[in-house]
């Protein structure tokens, strides 16, 4: 049995539909998910749903029942009060199904900057959920990926408007990138396997070097129009966050975050790429992704 937390957000969902298309009835899946109403009903038809969070001690312990794998993913939660109370909430009920319910492997979303990130806000926290999780032994797969393709998604309407977007970091780092498709697939090979063992890292990193500058002229080129990127600082990332509505931990965890990828120089060019786990290339995902999210802007 596999289970799958997060069905309906931006990675659960893809992994899902892998592993929807390449398992038969042999094994069984079960989802985890706040409101099975958003589940396609494909899923509803072949899998198992657990209504829930999966922060729930009783929830996760449902749903894993009998079950030896399972893919793992802290949603974020902007109003949260703590953003190491957070994580930490989810890996407790975690490491206890982990010591009593027979669950062997686990495939976890984390992030790259294990070697270096300190004071990184919610890179820390991650790593931390890494730590705490391999302390049960169990075998463990962290997924490891840099700055998601996918946060530009969210600037879709400043980028049809407007013709900008914004990124903030120095103007001259390179800045590593991954599309979720790649690490939807990773996790679901991963999860097919039941053959691995240990605990190790997964890096997933694209095969772009490029900086801010680069990444507009991609996507100018991809969009088929000018494009330009706005740098911004920390202090402005967390500005924004807050007027969006986080709490002010959430937004002091993003300004961290910000502060040590361009001081520690988390996400940049030291990173070897990994065509294996991370083959799509930035313009590739923006000729595919990007421009189909933006035309869709324009007709709301």
């Amino acid at each position: 049995m596999i289970v799958v937390t997060t069905p309906t957000g931006q990675i659960g969902r893809q992994v899902l539909d892998h592993l929807l298309n390449a398992l038969g009835s042999t094994v069984g899946i079960r989802v985890i998910a706040r409101d099975p109403a958003r589940l396609a009903s494909r899923v509803h038809e072949r899998v198992e749903v657990v209504r829930g969070s999966h922060a729930d001690p009783a929830v996760l312990a449902e749903a894993c029942a009998g079950a030896d794998r399972l893919f793992w993913l802290v949603p974020p939660a902007p109003q949260a009060d703590s953003v190491e109370g957070h994580f930490q909430g989810f890996t407790e009920s975690l490491r206890e199904v982990i010591k009593g319910q027979g669950v062997e492997r686990v495939v976890s979303v984390s992030t790259l900057g294990r070697t270096v990130a300190k004071h990184a806000g919610q890179i820390s926290a991650s790593l931390a959920m890494d730590e705490s999780i391999m302390a049960t032994g169990v075998h463990y797969r962290a997924l490891c990926p840099p700055f998601l393709m996918e946060n530009l998604l969210g600037q879709t309407a400043s980028i049809r408007g407007a013709g900008v977007f914004f990124l903030a970091m120095t103007e001259d780092r390179v800045l590593r990138t991954c599309a979720t498709r790649d690490i939807a697939a990773t996790a679901a090979r991963l999860l097919l396997d039941g053959s691995w063992t240990g605990q190790h890292d997964v890096p997933l990193v694209g095969p772009d070097d490029l900086t801010p500058q680069g990444m507009a002229r991609v996507v100018s080129e991809a969009l088929d129009c000018p494009v330009r990127v706005q740098l911004t600082s920390s202090a402005d990332y967390k500005a924004s966050a807050l007027r969006l509505g986080a709490s002010e931990a959430w937004a002091q965890g993003l300004a961290d975050m910000v502060d040590a990828l361009n001081g520690q120089d988390i996400y940049g060019a030291a990173e070897p790429s990994t065509p294996e786990s991370a083959p799509t290339g930035f313009r590739e995902w923006c000729e595919e992704v990007l421009r189909a999210a933006v035309l869709r802007q324009a007709v709301l």
